[in-house]
């Protein structure tokens, strides 16, 4: 019984992770593009040679800074929306967290060999693969049952799909 009430949040929480893997995976090329397009390569080496020369305790310091400067922009976010600017403070947060995760993936991609060679850090690292991929392994049939109602061949739509889609077109044709 709790394992089926268990069940929503746990697929809520694959699909956060996913979300996050997923921006991961994809502002990784854009940051490596903007530092190929503006003089970052000279400080992607130069930031490269320093870490070579630190311990890898000095280097998780590297890893954490980023996240130091963004935790004020959050907080803007956070004061935009208690005070009703609701666009303002969307842009700002995701502003916020584009920027926190493409820069984060930026300084692990420097940093991951030293990080990786403290044992600690390997094994939370190799967790979050296995995480990862146990997340892709349950978001995945939700997912294809998305496209399959995406694609509206009528193929796999239940009975109760088909009359809520039937019954909304009705509506929007008679508000017409």
């Amino acid at each position: 019984m709790l394992r089926r009430l268990l069940q929503p949040v746990w697929v809520l929480l694959a699909i956060i992770f996913l979300i996050e893997a997923w921006l991961w995976d994809h502002l990784e090329p854009i940051v490596a593009k903007v530092v190929a397009a503006i003089p970052l390569a000279r400080f992607k080496q130069w930031l490269t040679d320093r870490v070579d020369a630190l311990s890898p305790a000095m280097t998780l310091l590297v890893f954490a800074v980023p996240i130091v400067p963004l935790f004020p922009l959050k907080l803007v976010g956070l004061w935009l929306l208690a005070h009703e600017y609701w666009t303002s403070a969307v842009f700002t947060i995701l502003f916020a967290k584009l920027v926190g995760v493409g820069v984060t993936a930026f300084v692990f991609d420097v940093t991951r060999a030293k990080l990786l060679e403290m044992h600690w850090f390997e094994r939370i690292y190799d967790l979050v693969l296995k995480v990862r991929a146990r997340a892709a392994e349950l978001v995945d049939p939700i997912k294809r049952r998305i496209r399959e109602l995406i694609a509206g061949d009528g193929e796999g739509w239940s009975s109760r799909t088909l009359r809520l889609v039937l019954r909304f077109r009705k509506s929007v044709h008679q508000a017409r």
